[in-house]
């Protein structure tokens, strides 16, 4: 097992104590043990915490190879709808040439998306909503 902890904060570094996190994840497959998502509302901290396996590469494109990630979408105050960004692992080599992250030039935008160790099994992922320091979201 992994844990997936992180904060949401908004535009002025406010947590966001009223947000829904989803996380879901396609590796391993889905079964009676795994449902492969989650649902988890934030706490006065703007604080998510999830349980789950951690996920292994995906098909992508052309033959290659998506990076071990975990899907995020969050709902919250003043948001019309879901913001959708990824949780990627620090360390993995497929991080360097998964197509998604391929996206992203800047690299300070892109540690947006990954995770950092967090304790033993644990990872950590801040993410922001909008302001300097904004996560990057995907247009889904």
């Amino acid at each position: 097992l992994t844990t997936l902890t992180g904060r949401i904060f908004d535009g002025a570094g406010a947590p966001v104590a009223d947000a829904c996190v989803e996380l879901w994840q396609a590796s391993p497959a889905a079964s009676d043990r795994f449902p492969g998502w989650g649902r988890c509302g934030t706490d006065r901290q703007g604080m998510f915490h999830f349980v789950t396996i951690r996920p292994g590469p995906l098909p992508g494109r052309g033959n290659t190879l998506q990076a071990p990630h975990l899907a995020l979408n969050i709902l919250a105050r003043g948001i019309l709808t879901r913001l959708y960004t990824r949780a990627y692992f620090a360390g993995e080599a497929l991080n360097a040439t998964d197509p998604l992250l391929a996206l992203v030039d800047d690299p300070a935008r892109r540690a947006s998306l990954i995770a950092r160790p967090d304790g033993p099994d644990g990872w950590r992922l801040d993410i922001r909503l909008q302001g300097p320091g904004e996560s990057v979201f995907i247009d889904i």
